[in-house]
């Protein structure tokens, strides 16, 4: 089809209007654990005396649900629906919200990441349902645009995280660091760290009555049944299938990338912005919030321009400018390298989406199972901010900061991004 067939073709068309919607909110509801849980690694090392690794095992957890959960998860898909699965993964994304409460009492750190663990495999479920689910609401030729007018709504649900742990979290705890609160006395610190944990549950349970509520709207809504009649799961034939593909596993592995890269650039925000700076927190997330409209806005402008270019070559373009202004992160010292490393989200913008629709364009029925691996993909927020973490804690490398130099991270991984844009653009 011609660039100007694809700019006029519907991105939705009217009868799949509200079941559009409705799915799309889930993207901003996701969008908002996604972004209200990075600062935590730094609020929990804190509150809980713990190194950065330590604490960025907050996403260890987190991330590491959405890797766990996202096979069976498409199994379920297909086995019965689009719209059970959305349900499914509300259902536990509440579970994992409530369970903040307990957590909270018990003041260790383990029942912490228990709860995000259980919520993100409601993620798992939600991001394997959704994203398949709004390909296939409509024409192949519009799938990737549509994908990414649902995702330019994660963002403003990110937004909202961010918004929520700057004012209700951040800036609400004692200011005391680990060490003054390694010099209080017993009761004195157990109190500290208790008003703390209850100022990070509240925000939780808070979403956990919304994905209810959002829960009932969706069970009650007649959404279309997109599958076909064939139920069974020929799991061994569809992976067969799927390793063949290059422009398939190729995309799973550009998928690892960017997650890692998006994760580790608005986790270690705060980092750069606290140990360069000499920010406080509040102030620092303050950062982490510009980058994320910076983010938002980029991502309803690339979602125009994949009218009139191509999106293995805006891929590619963007993932260049993520390692120039990755380069600057970290051989630009003060305000100028954390404006290098606000500006990496406007790079970002376009990425999840675009890997995702280009990975699996044409796989028709395979889409269910494939769109488990790119959500298995997501490991890649999981592994690689433990280390980052573990770079920073080094203090100084070769007489560089260490948490500049732990920004090399990311710019490998815009790298392998890079690569699997010209793949697309130019072999695939």
């Amino acid at each position: 089809m011609s660039t100007n067939k694809i700019a006029q073709s519907p991105v939705v068309s009217r009868s799949l209007l509200v079941p559009f919607i409705l799915v799309t909110t889930c993207f901003a509801l996701w969008g908002f654990a996604n972004d209200i849980t990075n600062p935590m690694v730094k609020a929990f090392s804190r509150i809980l005396m713990m190194s950065n690794f330590e604490g960025s095992l907050v996403q260890f957890a987190f991330y590491g649900g959405y890797f766990v959960m996202a096979f069976p998860a498409a199994m379920f898909i297909k086995r019965y629906t689009y719209k059970s699965g959305i349900l499914m993964g509300l259902g536990l994304y509440a579970a994992g919200a409530l369970l903040f409460f307990p957590a909270s009492l018990s003041s260790q750190f383990w029942p912490f990441l228990f709860a995000y663990f259980i919520l993100t495999c409601g993620l798992s479920f939600l991001e394997t349902s959704a994203n398949p689910y709004i390909l296939s609401m409509g024409s192949v030729e519009t799938s990737t645009r549509r994908l990414n007018l649902a995702q330019a709504f994660n963002p403003l649900g990110s937004l909202m995280g961010m918004f929520t742990a700057q004012q209700l979290i951040l800036a609400k705890l004692n200011m005391a660091t680990a060490t003054e609160r390694a010099t209080m006395n017993p009761a004195e610190l157990a109190m500290v760290t208790s008003s703390d944990l209850a100022i990070i549950r509240f925000p939780y349970i808070a979403i956990a009555i919304v994905i209810l509520i959002m829960f009932v709207l969706i069970a009650i809504t007649k959404m279309p049944r997109l599958q076909e009649s064939d139920h069974q799961l020929h799991v061994g034939v569809t992976l067969r299938r799927l390793l063949k593909n290059k422009r398939y596993y190729e995309g799973v592995i550009a998928q690892f990338f960017y997650v890692g890269a998006q994760i580790m650039c608005w986790t270690f925000i705060i980092h750069y912005a606290t140990m360069e700076l000499g920010m406080d927190e509040a102030t620092a997330q303050g950062y982490n919030i510009v980058a994320m409209i910076i983010f938002a806005s980029s991502r309803f402008i690339a979602t125009f321009l994949l009218k009139y270019i191509s999106p293995g070559k805006l891929l590619m373009v963007l993932a260049i400018g993520g390692i120039l202004l990755s380069l600057g992160t970290i051989f630009i010292q003060g305000i100028t390298g954390l404006y290098c490393l606000v500006g990496i989200s406007a790079c970002m913008s376009l990425m999840f989406p675009t890997i995702y629709g280009i990975a699996l364009k044409g796989l028709g029925e395979d889409a269910k199972i494939g769109a488990a691996g790119l959500i298995m993909a997501i490991l890649g927020g999981s592994v690689m901010p433990p280390l980052q973490g573990a770079i920073i804690d080094m203090g100084t490398v070769f007489d560089f900061s260490a948490v500049r130099v732990s920004f090399v991270l990311p710019l490998l991984s815009f790298m392998v991004i890079s690569v699997f844009g010209y793949r697309a653009f130019r072999v695939y």
